[in-house]
């Protein structure tokens, strides 16, 4: 798919629908995409999920009308998607600073929030580094969780963090690292490919099945929390994420819309992408890097 021309017909979707009940899984299906891609897409290109957009947008034309006619409050929350007075005075507040009542008063400064457009800038000076790898069929021992797509690329959610937090203040990964040696103890941070209709993804957090593996009883695993996790052969590009904490996955993921697919003639395929954390002993883990991130592609 062209994520940045439909990103735009998504933005114009929205733009044409702000007045009726729509959400992000209206906007994907407008554009022929899964939700949870096109959410992800849309969140790294522009900052913020389509939700927020579409939220953002009706508070700021709200305040325009309130300021320039002399509609009630109530009729106008209720025309901006909000049932009660009560919810569109908290949501208009947070937004602005300050309660509608006063939005008509003289100097009252409120927040302009403008149709967003998309445009592809190509910058110089500035190098990508990435390697593109075929992989074989893979398979993972995990701690798997389910996960409201909403959640991505929320400054304000730290679901997937706390996940890793709880797994590590447990130590509930140490059965599946002891399979491996030192050294060779690299745990891998999963993600499910698009599903279509679904509100939700999975992510999981494990070790590789592999000629380092030990063997072991996939009963007891199971009854430990661990899942077998399967991942079909795939082409992937692969960045390395420099940086102290998560943020520079964040980055990477948006340069990957921004700068990678629009350039490389590739778009992005329908398998687990995943972050590779190397083992301190690991003889590929370096100072400054975080992790890498894999990435499903497939040319054009």
């Amino acid at each position: 798919m062209e994520w940045i021309s439909a990103m735009q017909r998504a933005i114009d979707y929205m733009e044409a629908h702000l007045l009726e009940e729509i959400n992000y899984e209206d906007v994907a299906k407008s554009v022929y995409s899964s939700s949870y891609e096109f959410h992800r897409a849309f969140s790294f290109l522009t900052g913020m999920t389509a939700n927020a957009y579409i939220r953002n947008r009706r508070l700021s034309l709200a305040a325009r009308e309130i300021v320039e006619t002399g509609g009630r409050i109530t009729d106008i929350a209720f025309k901006y998607g909000y049932e009660t007075p009560e919810s569109f005075t908290k949501a208009f507040t947070r937004f602005h600073g300050v309660a509608p009542k006063l939005a008509r008063e003289e100097s009252t400064r409120l927040v302009l929030f403008n149709p967003l457009v998309i445009k592809l800038t190509v910058e110089g000076g500035k190098s990508m580094d990435y390697r593109i790898v075929e992989t074989e069929a893979k398979k993972f021992l995990a701690l798997v969780r389910s996960f409201r797509n909403e959640i991505i690329n929320d400054d304000d959610n730290h679901e997937v963090a706390d996940f890793w937090g709880e797994v590590e203040e447990k130590k509930m990964l140490t059965p599946a690292r002891m399979l491996r040696k030192e050294g060779t103890r690299d745990l891998y941070g999963l993600c499910t490919p698009t599903k279509a209709g679904s509100e939700s993804f999975d992510y999981g957090i494990g070790i590789p099945i592999d000629k380092d593996t030990a063997d072991f009883d996939l009963e007891k695993m199971k009854q430990a929390g661990f899942s077998l996790w399967d991942v079909k052969p795939a082409t992937y590009v692969v960045f390395d994420c420099m940086g102290k904490d998560a943020d520079c996955i964040r980055n990477t993921w948006a340069k990957f819309y921004k700068e990678f697919l629009p350039q490389m003639g590739y778009e992005a395929a329908d398998e687990t992408d995943y972050e590779l954390y190397f083992d301190a002993a690991s003889p590929k883990s370096r100072p400054g890097l975080f992790c890498e991130l894999w990435i499903p592609i497939r040319k054009k």
